[in-house]
C-alpha cells in the first residue's frame, strides 16, 4: 500500500508532537511545585530572621546586623556554615535511621503545603479531603524525631524522641477535633471551601467568632506541634542535652531547625485558612473593577491582594508565637501531658459536640 505526502507528513508531526506534550506536561506539573517550595524557602528564612529581631527587641539587646542590610543574610551564612561543616555519625548507632531521620521530618512537612490556598485560585492540590491530608501527613514527623533518637544510640537522644512521640499525640487529637468542628461549620473538607464558606459575611463570617474556644486550643496545640516555648520538651537544652539531635552535626542538625520552621509556618497558614477568613477581608476582594479593562492585570491584581492578605494573617500568628517564646516560662512534662489530655482534650470534645449538636438543630 502506498501512502502519498499528506498521509506521511501528518504520521510525522503526530510522532514529534507526542513527545513534545509530555515535556510541556512535565513542565506544567514542576514549574508549580518548584515556585512552592522557593516561596516556603524564603518564608522561612524571613520568619529566622523576624524571629531574631523581635527577639533582640524584647530582650534589650541588639539583632543580627552585619550579615547584609538590617542582618536579613543572617539566615543564609547559618546555612552555609552548616552546610560545610563535617558531617559526624556516631560509631554503634544505626546509620541509616541516623540519616534519614531528618529527611523525613523535613519531607513529611512539605508535603502539607500542598492543600494550602494561598489565594482564590492559587493552590497546588486542591482535594476535596485536604484539610485531613494536612493532619494525616504532620503526624509522621514526630515518626522522624523518633527515628532520630533511637538511631544516635544515645539514651539522652532517645529519650527527646519519645517526647516528641508523646507530644504529638497528645496534642494531635484536640487539634483534630476543632478541625473537624470547623469542617462541620463548612460541610467541607476542602481547605479552599472552607475559606469561601468563611467569605459570606465579610469579616463577622470569620470562624473565629463562631469557633472562641476551638481557636483557643487549636493555637495552643499548634505551638505544642511545633515544639514551640513553652512546649519544647523534646529539646529542653537544660534537662536532655539538645534531646534527639544531640549528635548530629552539619546539615543533618540545620534540617531539624529547617523542619521546626516549616512546621511554624504552615501552621499560621491553617489558623489562617480555618479561623481567620484566608484570603478575604471585609471587603469583598473578589469583586474587584478591570484595570485598564484587561482582565488578565485584573486577575493578577486579585491574585496578588489574595497573596498579601494571606501572608499578613500567617505573620501575624507567627508573632504571637515569636513573642509567647519570651514570655512564658518551660513547662515541666507531666505538666505537658496534664494539660493536653486533661484540660484541651475535654475542652476540644465539648466544643465539637456543641458544633455538632447546633448543626443538627439548624438542619
Amino acid at each position: 500500500m502506498i501512502m502519498d505526502m499528506t498521509e506521511i507528513q501528518a504520521i510525522n508531526s503526530f510522532s514529534i508532537s507526542e513527545p513534545l506534550q509530555e515535556a510541556y506536561g512535565l513542565i506544567c506539573l514542576l514549574v508549580p511545585i518548584l515556585t512552592l517550595v522557593l516561596g516556603i524557602t524564603i518564608g522561612v528564612l524571613v520568619i529566622v530572621w523576624l524571629e531574631r529581631q523581635i527577639s533582640a527587641g524584647v530582650q534589650q539587646r541588639i539583632g543580627p546586623e552585619y550579615a547584609g542590610p538590617l542582618g536579613i543574610l543572617q539566615a543564609l551564612a547559618d546555612g552555609t556554615k552548616l552546610l560545610f561543616k563535617e558531617d559526624l555519625l556516631p560509631s554503634r548507632g544505626d546509620i541509616l535511621l541516623f540519616s534519614i531521620g531528618p529527611s523525613i521530618a523535613v519531607i513529611s512537612i512539605l508535603l502539607t503545603y500542598s492543600v494550602v490556598p494561598f489565594s482564590d485560585r492559587l493552590v497546588l492540590s486542591d482535594l476535596s479531603t485536604g484539610i485531613f491530608l494536612w493532619i494525616a501527613i504532620s503526624s509522621i514527623a514526630p515518626l522522624g524525631l523518633l527515628m532520630s533518637g533511637y538511631g544516635s544510640n544515645n539514651k539522652y537522644s532517645f529519650l527527646g524522641g519519645l517526647r516528641a512521640a508523646a507530644q504529638s499525640i497528645s496534642y494531635e487529637i484536640p487539634l483534630t477535633s476543632c478541625v473537624l468542628s470547623i469542617s462541620l461549620l463548612s460541610n467541607s473538607l476542602s481547605t479552599v471551601d472552607i475559606v469561601e464558606a468563611q467569605s459570606k459575611y465579610g469579616l463577622w463570617g470569620w470562624n473565629l467568632w463562631r469557633q472562641p474556644i476551638g481557636f483557643t486550643v487549636f493555637l495552643i496545640s499548634s505551638l505544642a506541634e511545633c515544639e514551640r516555648l513553652p512546649f519544647d520538651l523534646p529539646e529542653a537544652e537544660e534537662e536532655l542535652v539538645a534531646g534527639y539531635q544531640t549528635e548530629y552535626s552539619g546539615i543533618k542538625f540545620g534540617l531539624f531547625y529547617v523542619a521546626s520552621y516549616l512546621n511554624l509556618l504552615v501552621s499560621s497558614l491553617f489558623v489562617t485558612v480555618l479561623y481567620l477568613g484566608g484570603w478575604n477581608l471585609s471587603i469583598p476582594t473578589l469583586c474587584i473593577p478591570n484595570l485598564f479593562g484587561i482582565n488578565e492585570i485584573s486577575e493578577i491584581f486579585r491574585m496578588t491582594l489574595g497573596i498579601s492578605i494571606t501572608l499578613v494573617k500567617a505573620y501575624l500568628f507567627l508573632f504571637i508565637s515569636i513573642t509567647t517564646r519570651w514570655t512564658l516560662p518551660r513547662l515541666r512534662m507531666d505538666q505537658l501531658l496534664n494539660l493536653g489530655w486533661k484540660f484541651l482534650l475535654p475542652i476540644s470534645l465539648g466544643n465539637l459536640l456543641l458544633t455538632t449538636s447546633s448543626q443538627l438543630f439548624s438542619l
